[in-house]
């Protein structure tokens, strides 16, 4: 029997589908009734979902073999020391939690979203709803949160710095695997920002140049797959060959990055980090894996515009911003991994400093505050609720680089530093596979998505149920095509995709969700019965898994 929220959230979307009345997005700018605080303040006191941390993923039905858990739960890497693969084996959820929450992904939008036109869901994509909630939040004096500074309609120049001079640089990188490829239903793009300090030479004076040379140390420091010595260390095996960066000044650094025995102008490798970093930042250490208090990451999560190379629409379904506010030594970060393993131990769900109003903060220094969009797809600022919906990914996850995604993947170098776009770039392995990402998630997770849901990709890359693996490998460094090639969506489905997504937004039901499915949802667990996942039975358990590429 379908759950009584399934059936709610069916008369919800049939209602808003067929509503003759729907308020228009693009007058959110004028609207003196647009209030982006106003349904976190109305939700306050109402605790919700305190497993919300648990994302829809871990619901994913295992069976056959089918593992995409490995992406997330791995063994642990330098100050990440969590090594959580033991839950591809075991679900190891608490009582609360074995009931799938996230019923939206259990309802088949595709009935719904073929009632929304081509032209009508191309006219919202195209229209910007992030300008209008930076002039709302502005207008506020009573806010305490983030207020956007980045003018996306100032754009970035050739370097992907953005010309507001707001200190934002664009970072083109690999999205993780499955649930972030365009294909099941979004596209993204990150920024990243240092403190002032990192933007000036000794001097306080503003220099690119030195802004260049740390957000390289930081670029070698984040994305290398093992740990580079810093000067005078000797170097571990398999790190000699360092990390490739754009042209950078080892005069300004004061040492030799590249190891060549020089002092250069232009280096464009770096294979010795060293102890800090350079100008105004000249205090502050370097430390591997781990970014500086200060450091600031803006992403959207967007609508996928078909018709844009990039696939990026102007619209924005989500904003999230994290910023380091704190930079716990080593041991501290030991001694949080081990309060989140008591407190999971004691069946106690995970608690987050802060609010939503100015952001939850985890146990590693990071405060993150995410925006979404309202009923009439205005951007607001999310629930409490909602925010634990974000936290579970940046908490206490064995993959992740700093509790973070994207930088350990940035496309090395200058190619690296400019606004998301898959074209050209190739399906390079994770770091310590011989295999091409994409090839070996699809061998081991069954699909190209954690549910097997997505019909479009299993018909070009598993027609018959047998993994083409000479049409995958043509997105591999060697192959004709790239990964855009292999992770973008049709036109059809992106449409549909966003039609459904759409649909979402219109019933305001977030604490269900925020996936979509087109077809029946028969790969989601409606509830967790029992501890094993089977894939330990079925030595279908990988330790392998990493954020980090090999470029």
């Amino acid at each position: 029997m379908r759950d009584h929220r399934g059936r709610l959230l069916s008369a919800s979307l049939a209602l808003a589908a067929t509503s003759a009345v729907l308020a228009a997005a693009s007058s959110c700018g004028g609207d003196a009734s647009y209030d982006p605080l106003a349904t976190a303040a109305a939700a306050a006191g109402r605790p919700g979902n305190l497993e919300a941390s648990i994302p829809p993923m871990c619901y994913a039905s295992t069976a056959g073999g089918a593992n995409g858990c490995w992406t997330c739960h791995t063994t642990g890497f330098g100050p990440n020391a969590l090594a959580d693969h033991d839950l591809q084996r075991e679900y190891s959820f608490s009582d609360a939690a074995r009931k799938n929450p996230w019923t939206n992904l259990l309802e088949d939008l595709s009935a719904v979203a073929a009632r929304t036109s081509d032209a009508e869901i191309l006219e919202y994509i195209r229209e910007d709803n992030y300008a209008p909630l930076r002039r709302a939040l502005a207008a506020r004096g009573d806010y305490p949160g983030h207020v956007p500074d980045l003018d996306l309609e100032a754009g970035l120049d050739d370097e992907g710095f953005a010309r507001d001079g707001s200190g934002y640089r664009a970072v083109r990188y690999k999205p993780f695997p499955g649930s972030f490829w365009p294909t099941n239903g979004s596209a993204g793009d990150v920024f990243i920002r240092l403190p002032p300090a990192f933007r000036e030479d000794a001097s306080g004076a503003p220099s690119r140049e030195v802004y260049k040379l740390n957000l390289a140390l930081l670029e070698a420091a984040i994305a290398s797959p093992l740990p580079l010595p810093q000067a005078g260390e000797a170097a571990l095996a398999g790190a000699s060959a360092g990390r490739e960066v754009e042209p950078v000044s080892e005069v300004l650094a004061g040492v030799d990055l590249d190891g060549d025995g020089e002092l250069e102008a232009a280096a464009t490798r770096i294979r010795r980090l060293p102890a800090r970093y350079a100008g105004g930042a000249a205090g502050v250490p370097v430390r591997a894996w781990i970014y500086p208090r200060g450091t600031e990451l803006l992403h959207s999560v967007r609508y996928l515009d078909p018709d844009r190379p990039s696939l990026l629409a102007a619209r924005m379904k989500e904003l999230r911003y994290a910023r380091k506010v704190d930079e716990p030594d080593d041991w501290a970060i030991s001694r949080a991994y081990e309060r989140e393993a008591d407190e999971k131990e004691e069946g106690r769900p995970p608690r987050y400093a802060g609010s939503p109003e100015v952001g939850l903060r985890n146990a590693f220094g990071w405060q993150i505050q995410g925006f979404i969009e309202d009923e009439q797809g205005r951007l607001r600022l999310q629930t409490a609720e909602e925010h634990r919906a974000c936290m579970g990914c940046h908490g206490a996850v064995g993959v992740t680089v700093d509790h973070t995604f994207s930088l350990a993947r940035k496309v090395p170098g200058a190619a690296g530093w400019r606004h998301q776009d898959l074209r050209g770039m190739p399906d390079v392995p994770q770091a310590g596979h011989a295999e091409p990402e994409v090839l070996t998630y699809l061998r081991r997770a069954g699909g190209a998505d954690d549910y097997r849901g997505n019909a479009e990709m299993l018909a070009r890359f598993v027609p018959g149920g047998a993994l083409d693996e000479a049409e995958v490998r043509r997105g591999a460094p060697g192959g004709d095509r790239d990964l855009a090639y292999l992770v973008a969506p049709s036109r059809e489905r992106a449409l549909l995709l966003d039609k459904a997504y759409r649909a979402l937004v219109r019933a305001q039901r977030f604490e269900a969700g925020r996936d979509v499915t087109l077809g029946p949802a028969t790969g989601v667990l409606r509830v967790v019965e029992g501890e094993s996942t089977g894939l330990g039975e079925a030595q279908r358990v990988y330790l392998d898994g990493r954020a980090h590429l090999a470029w």
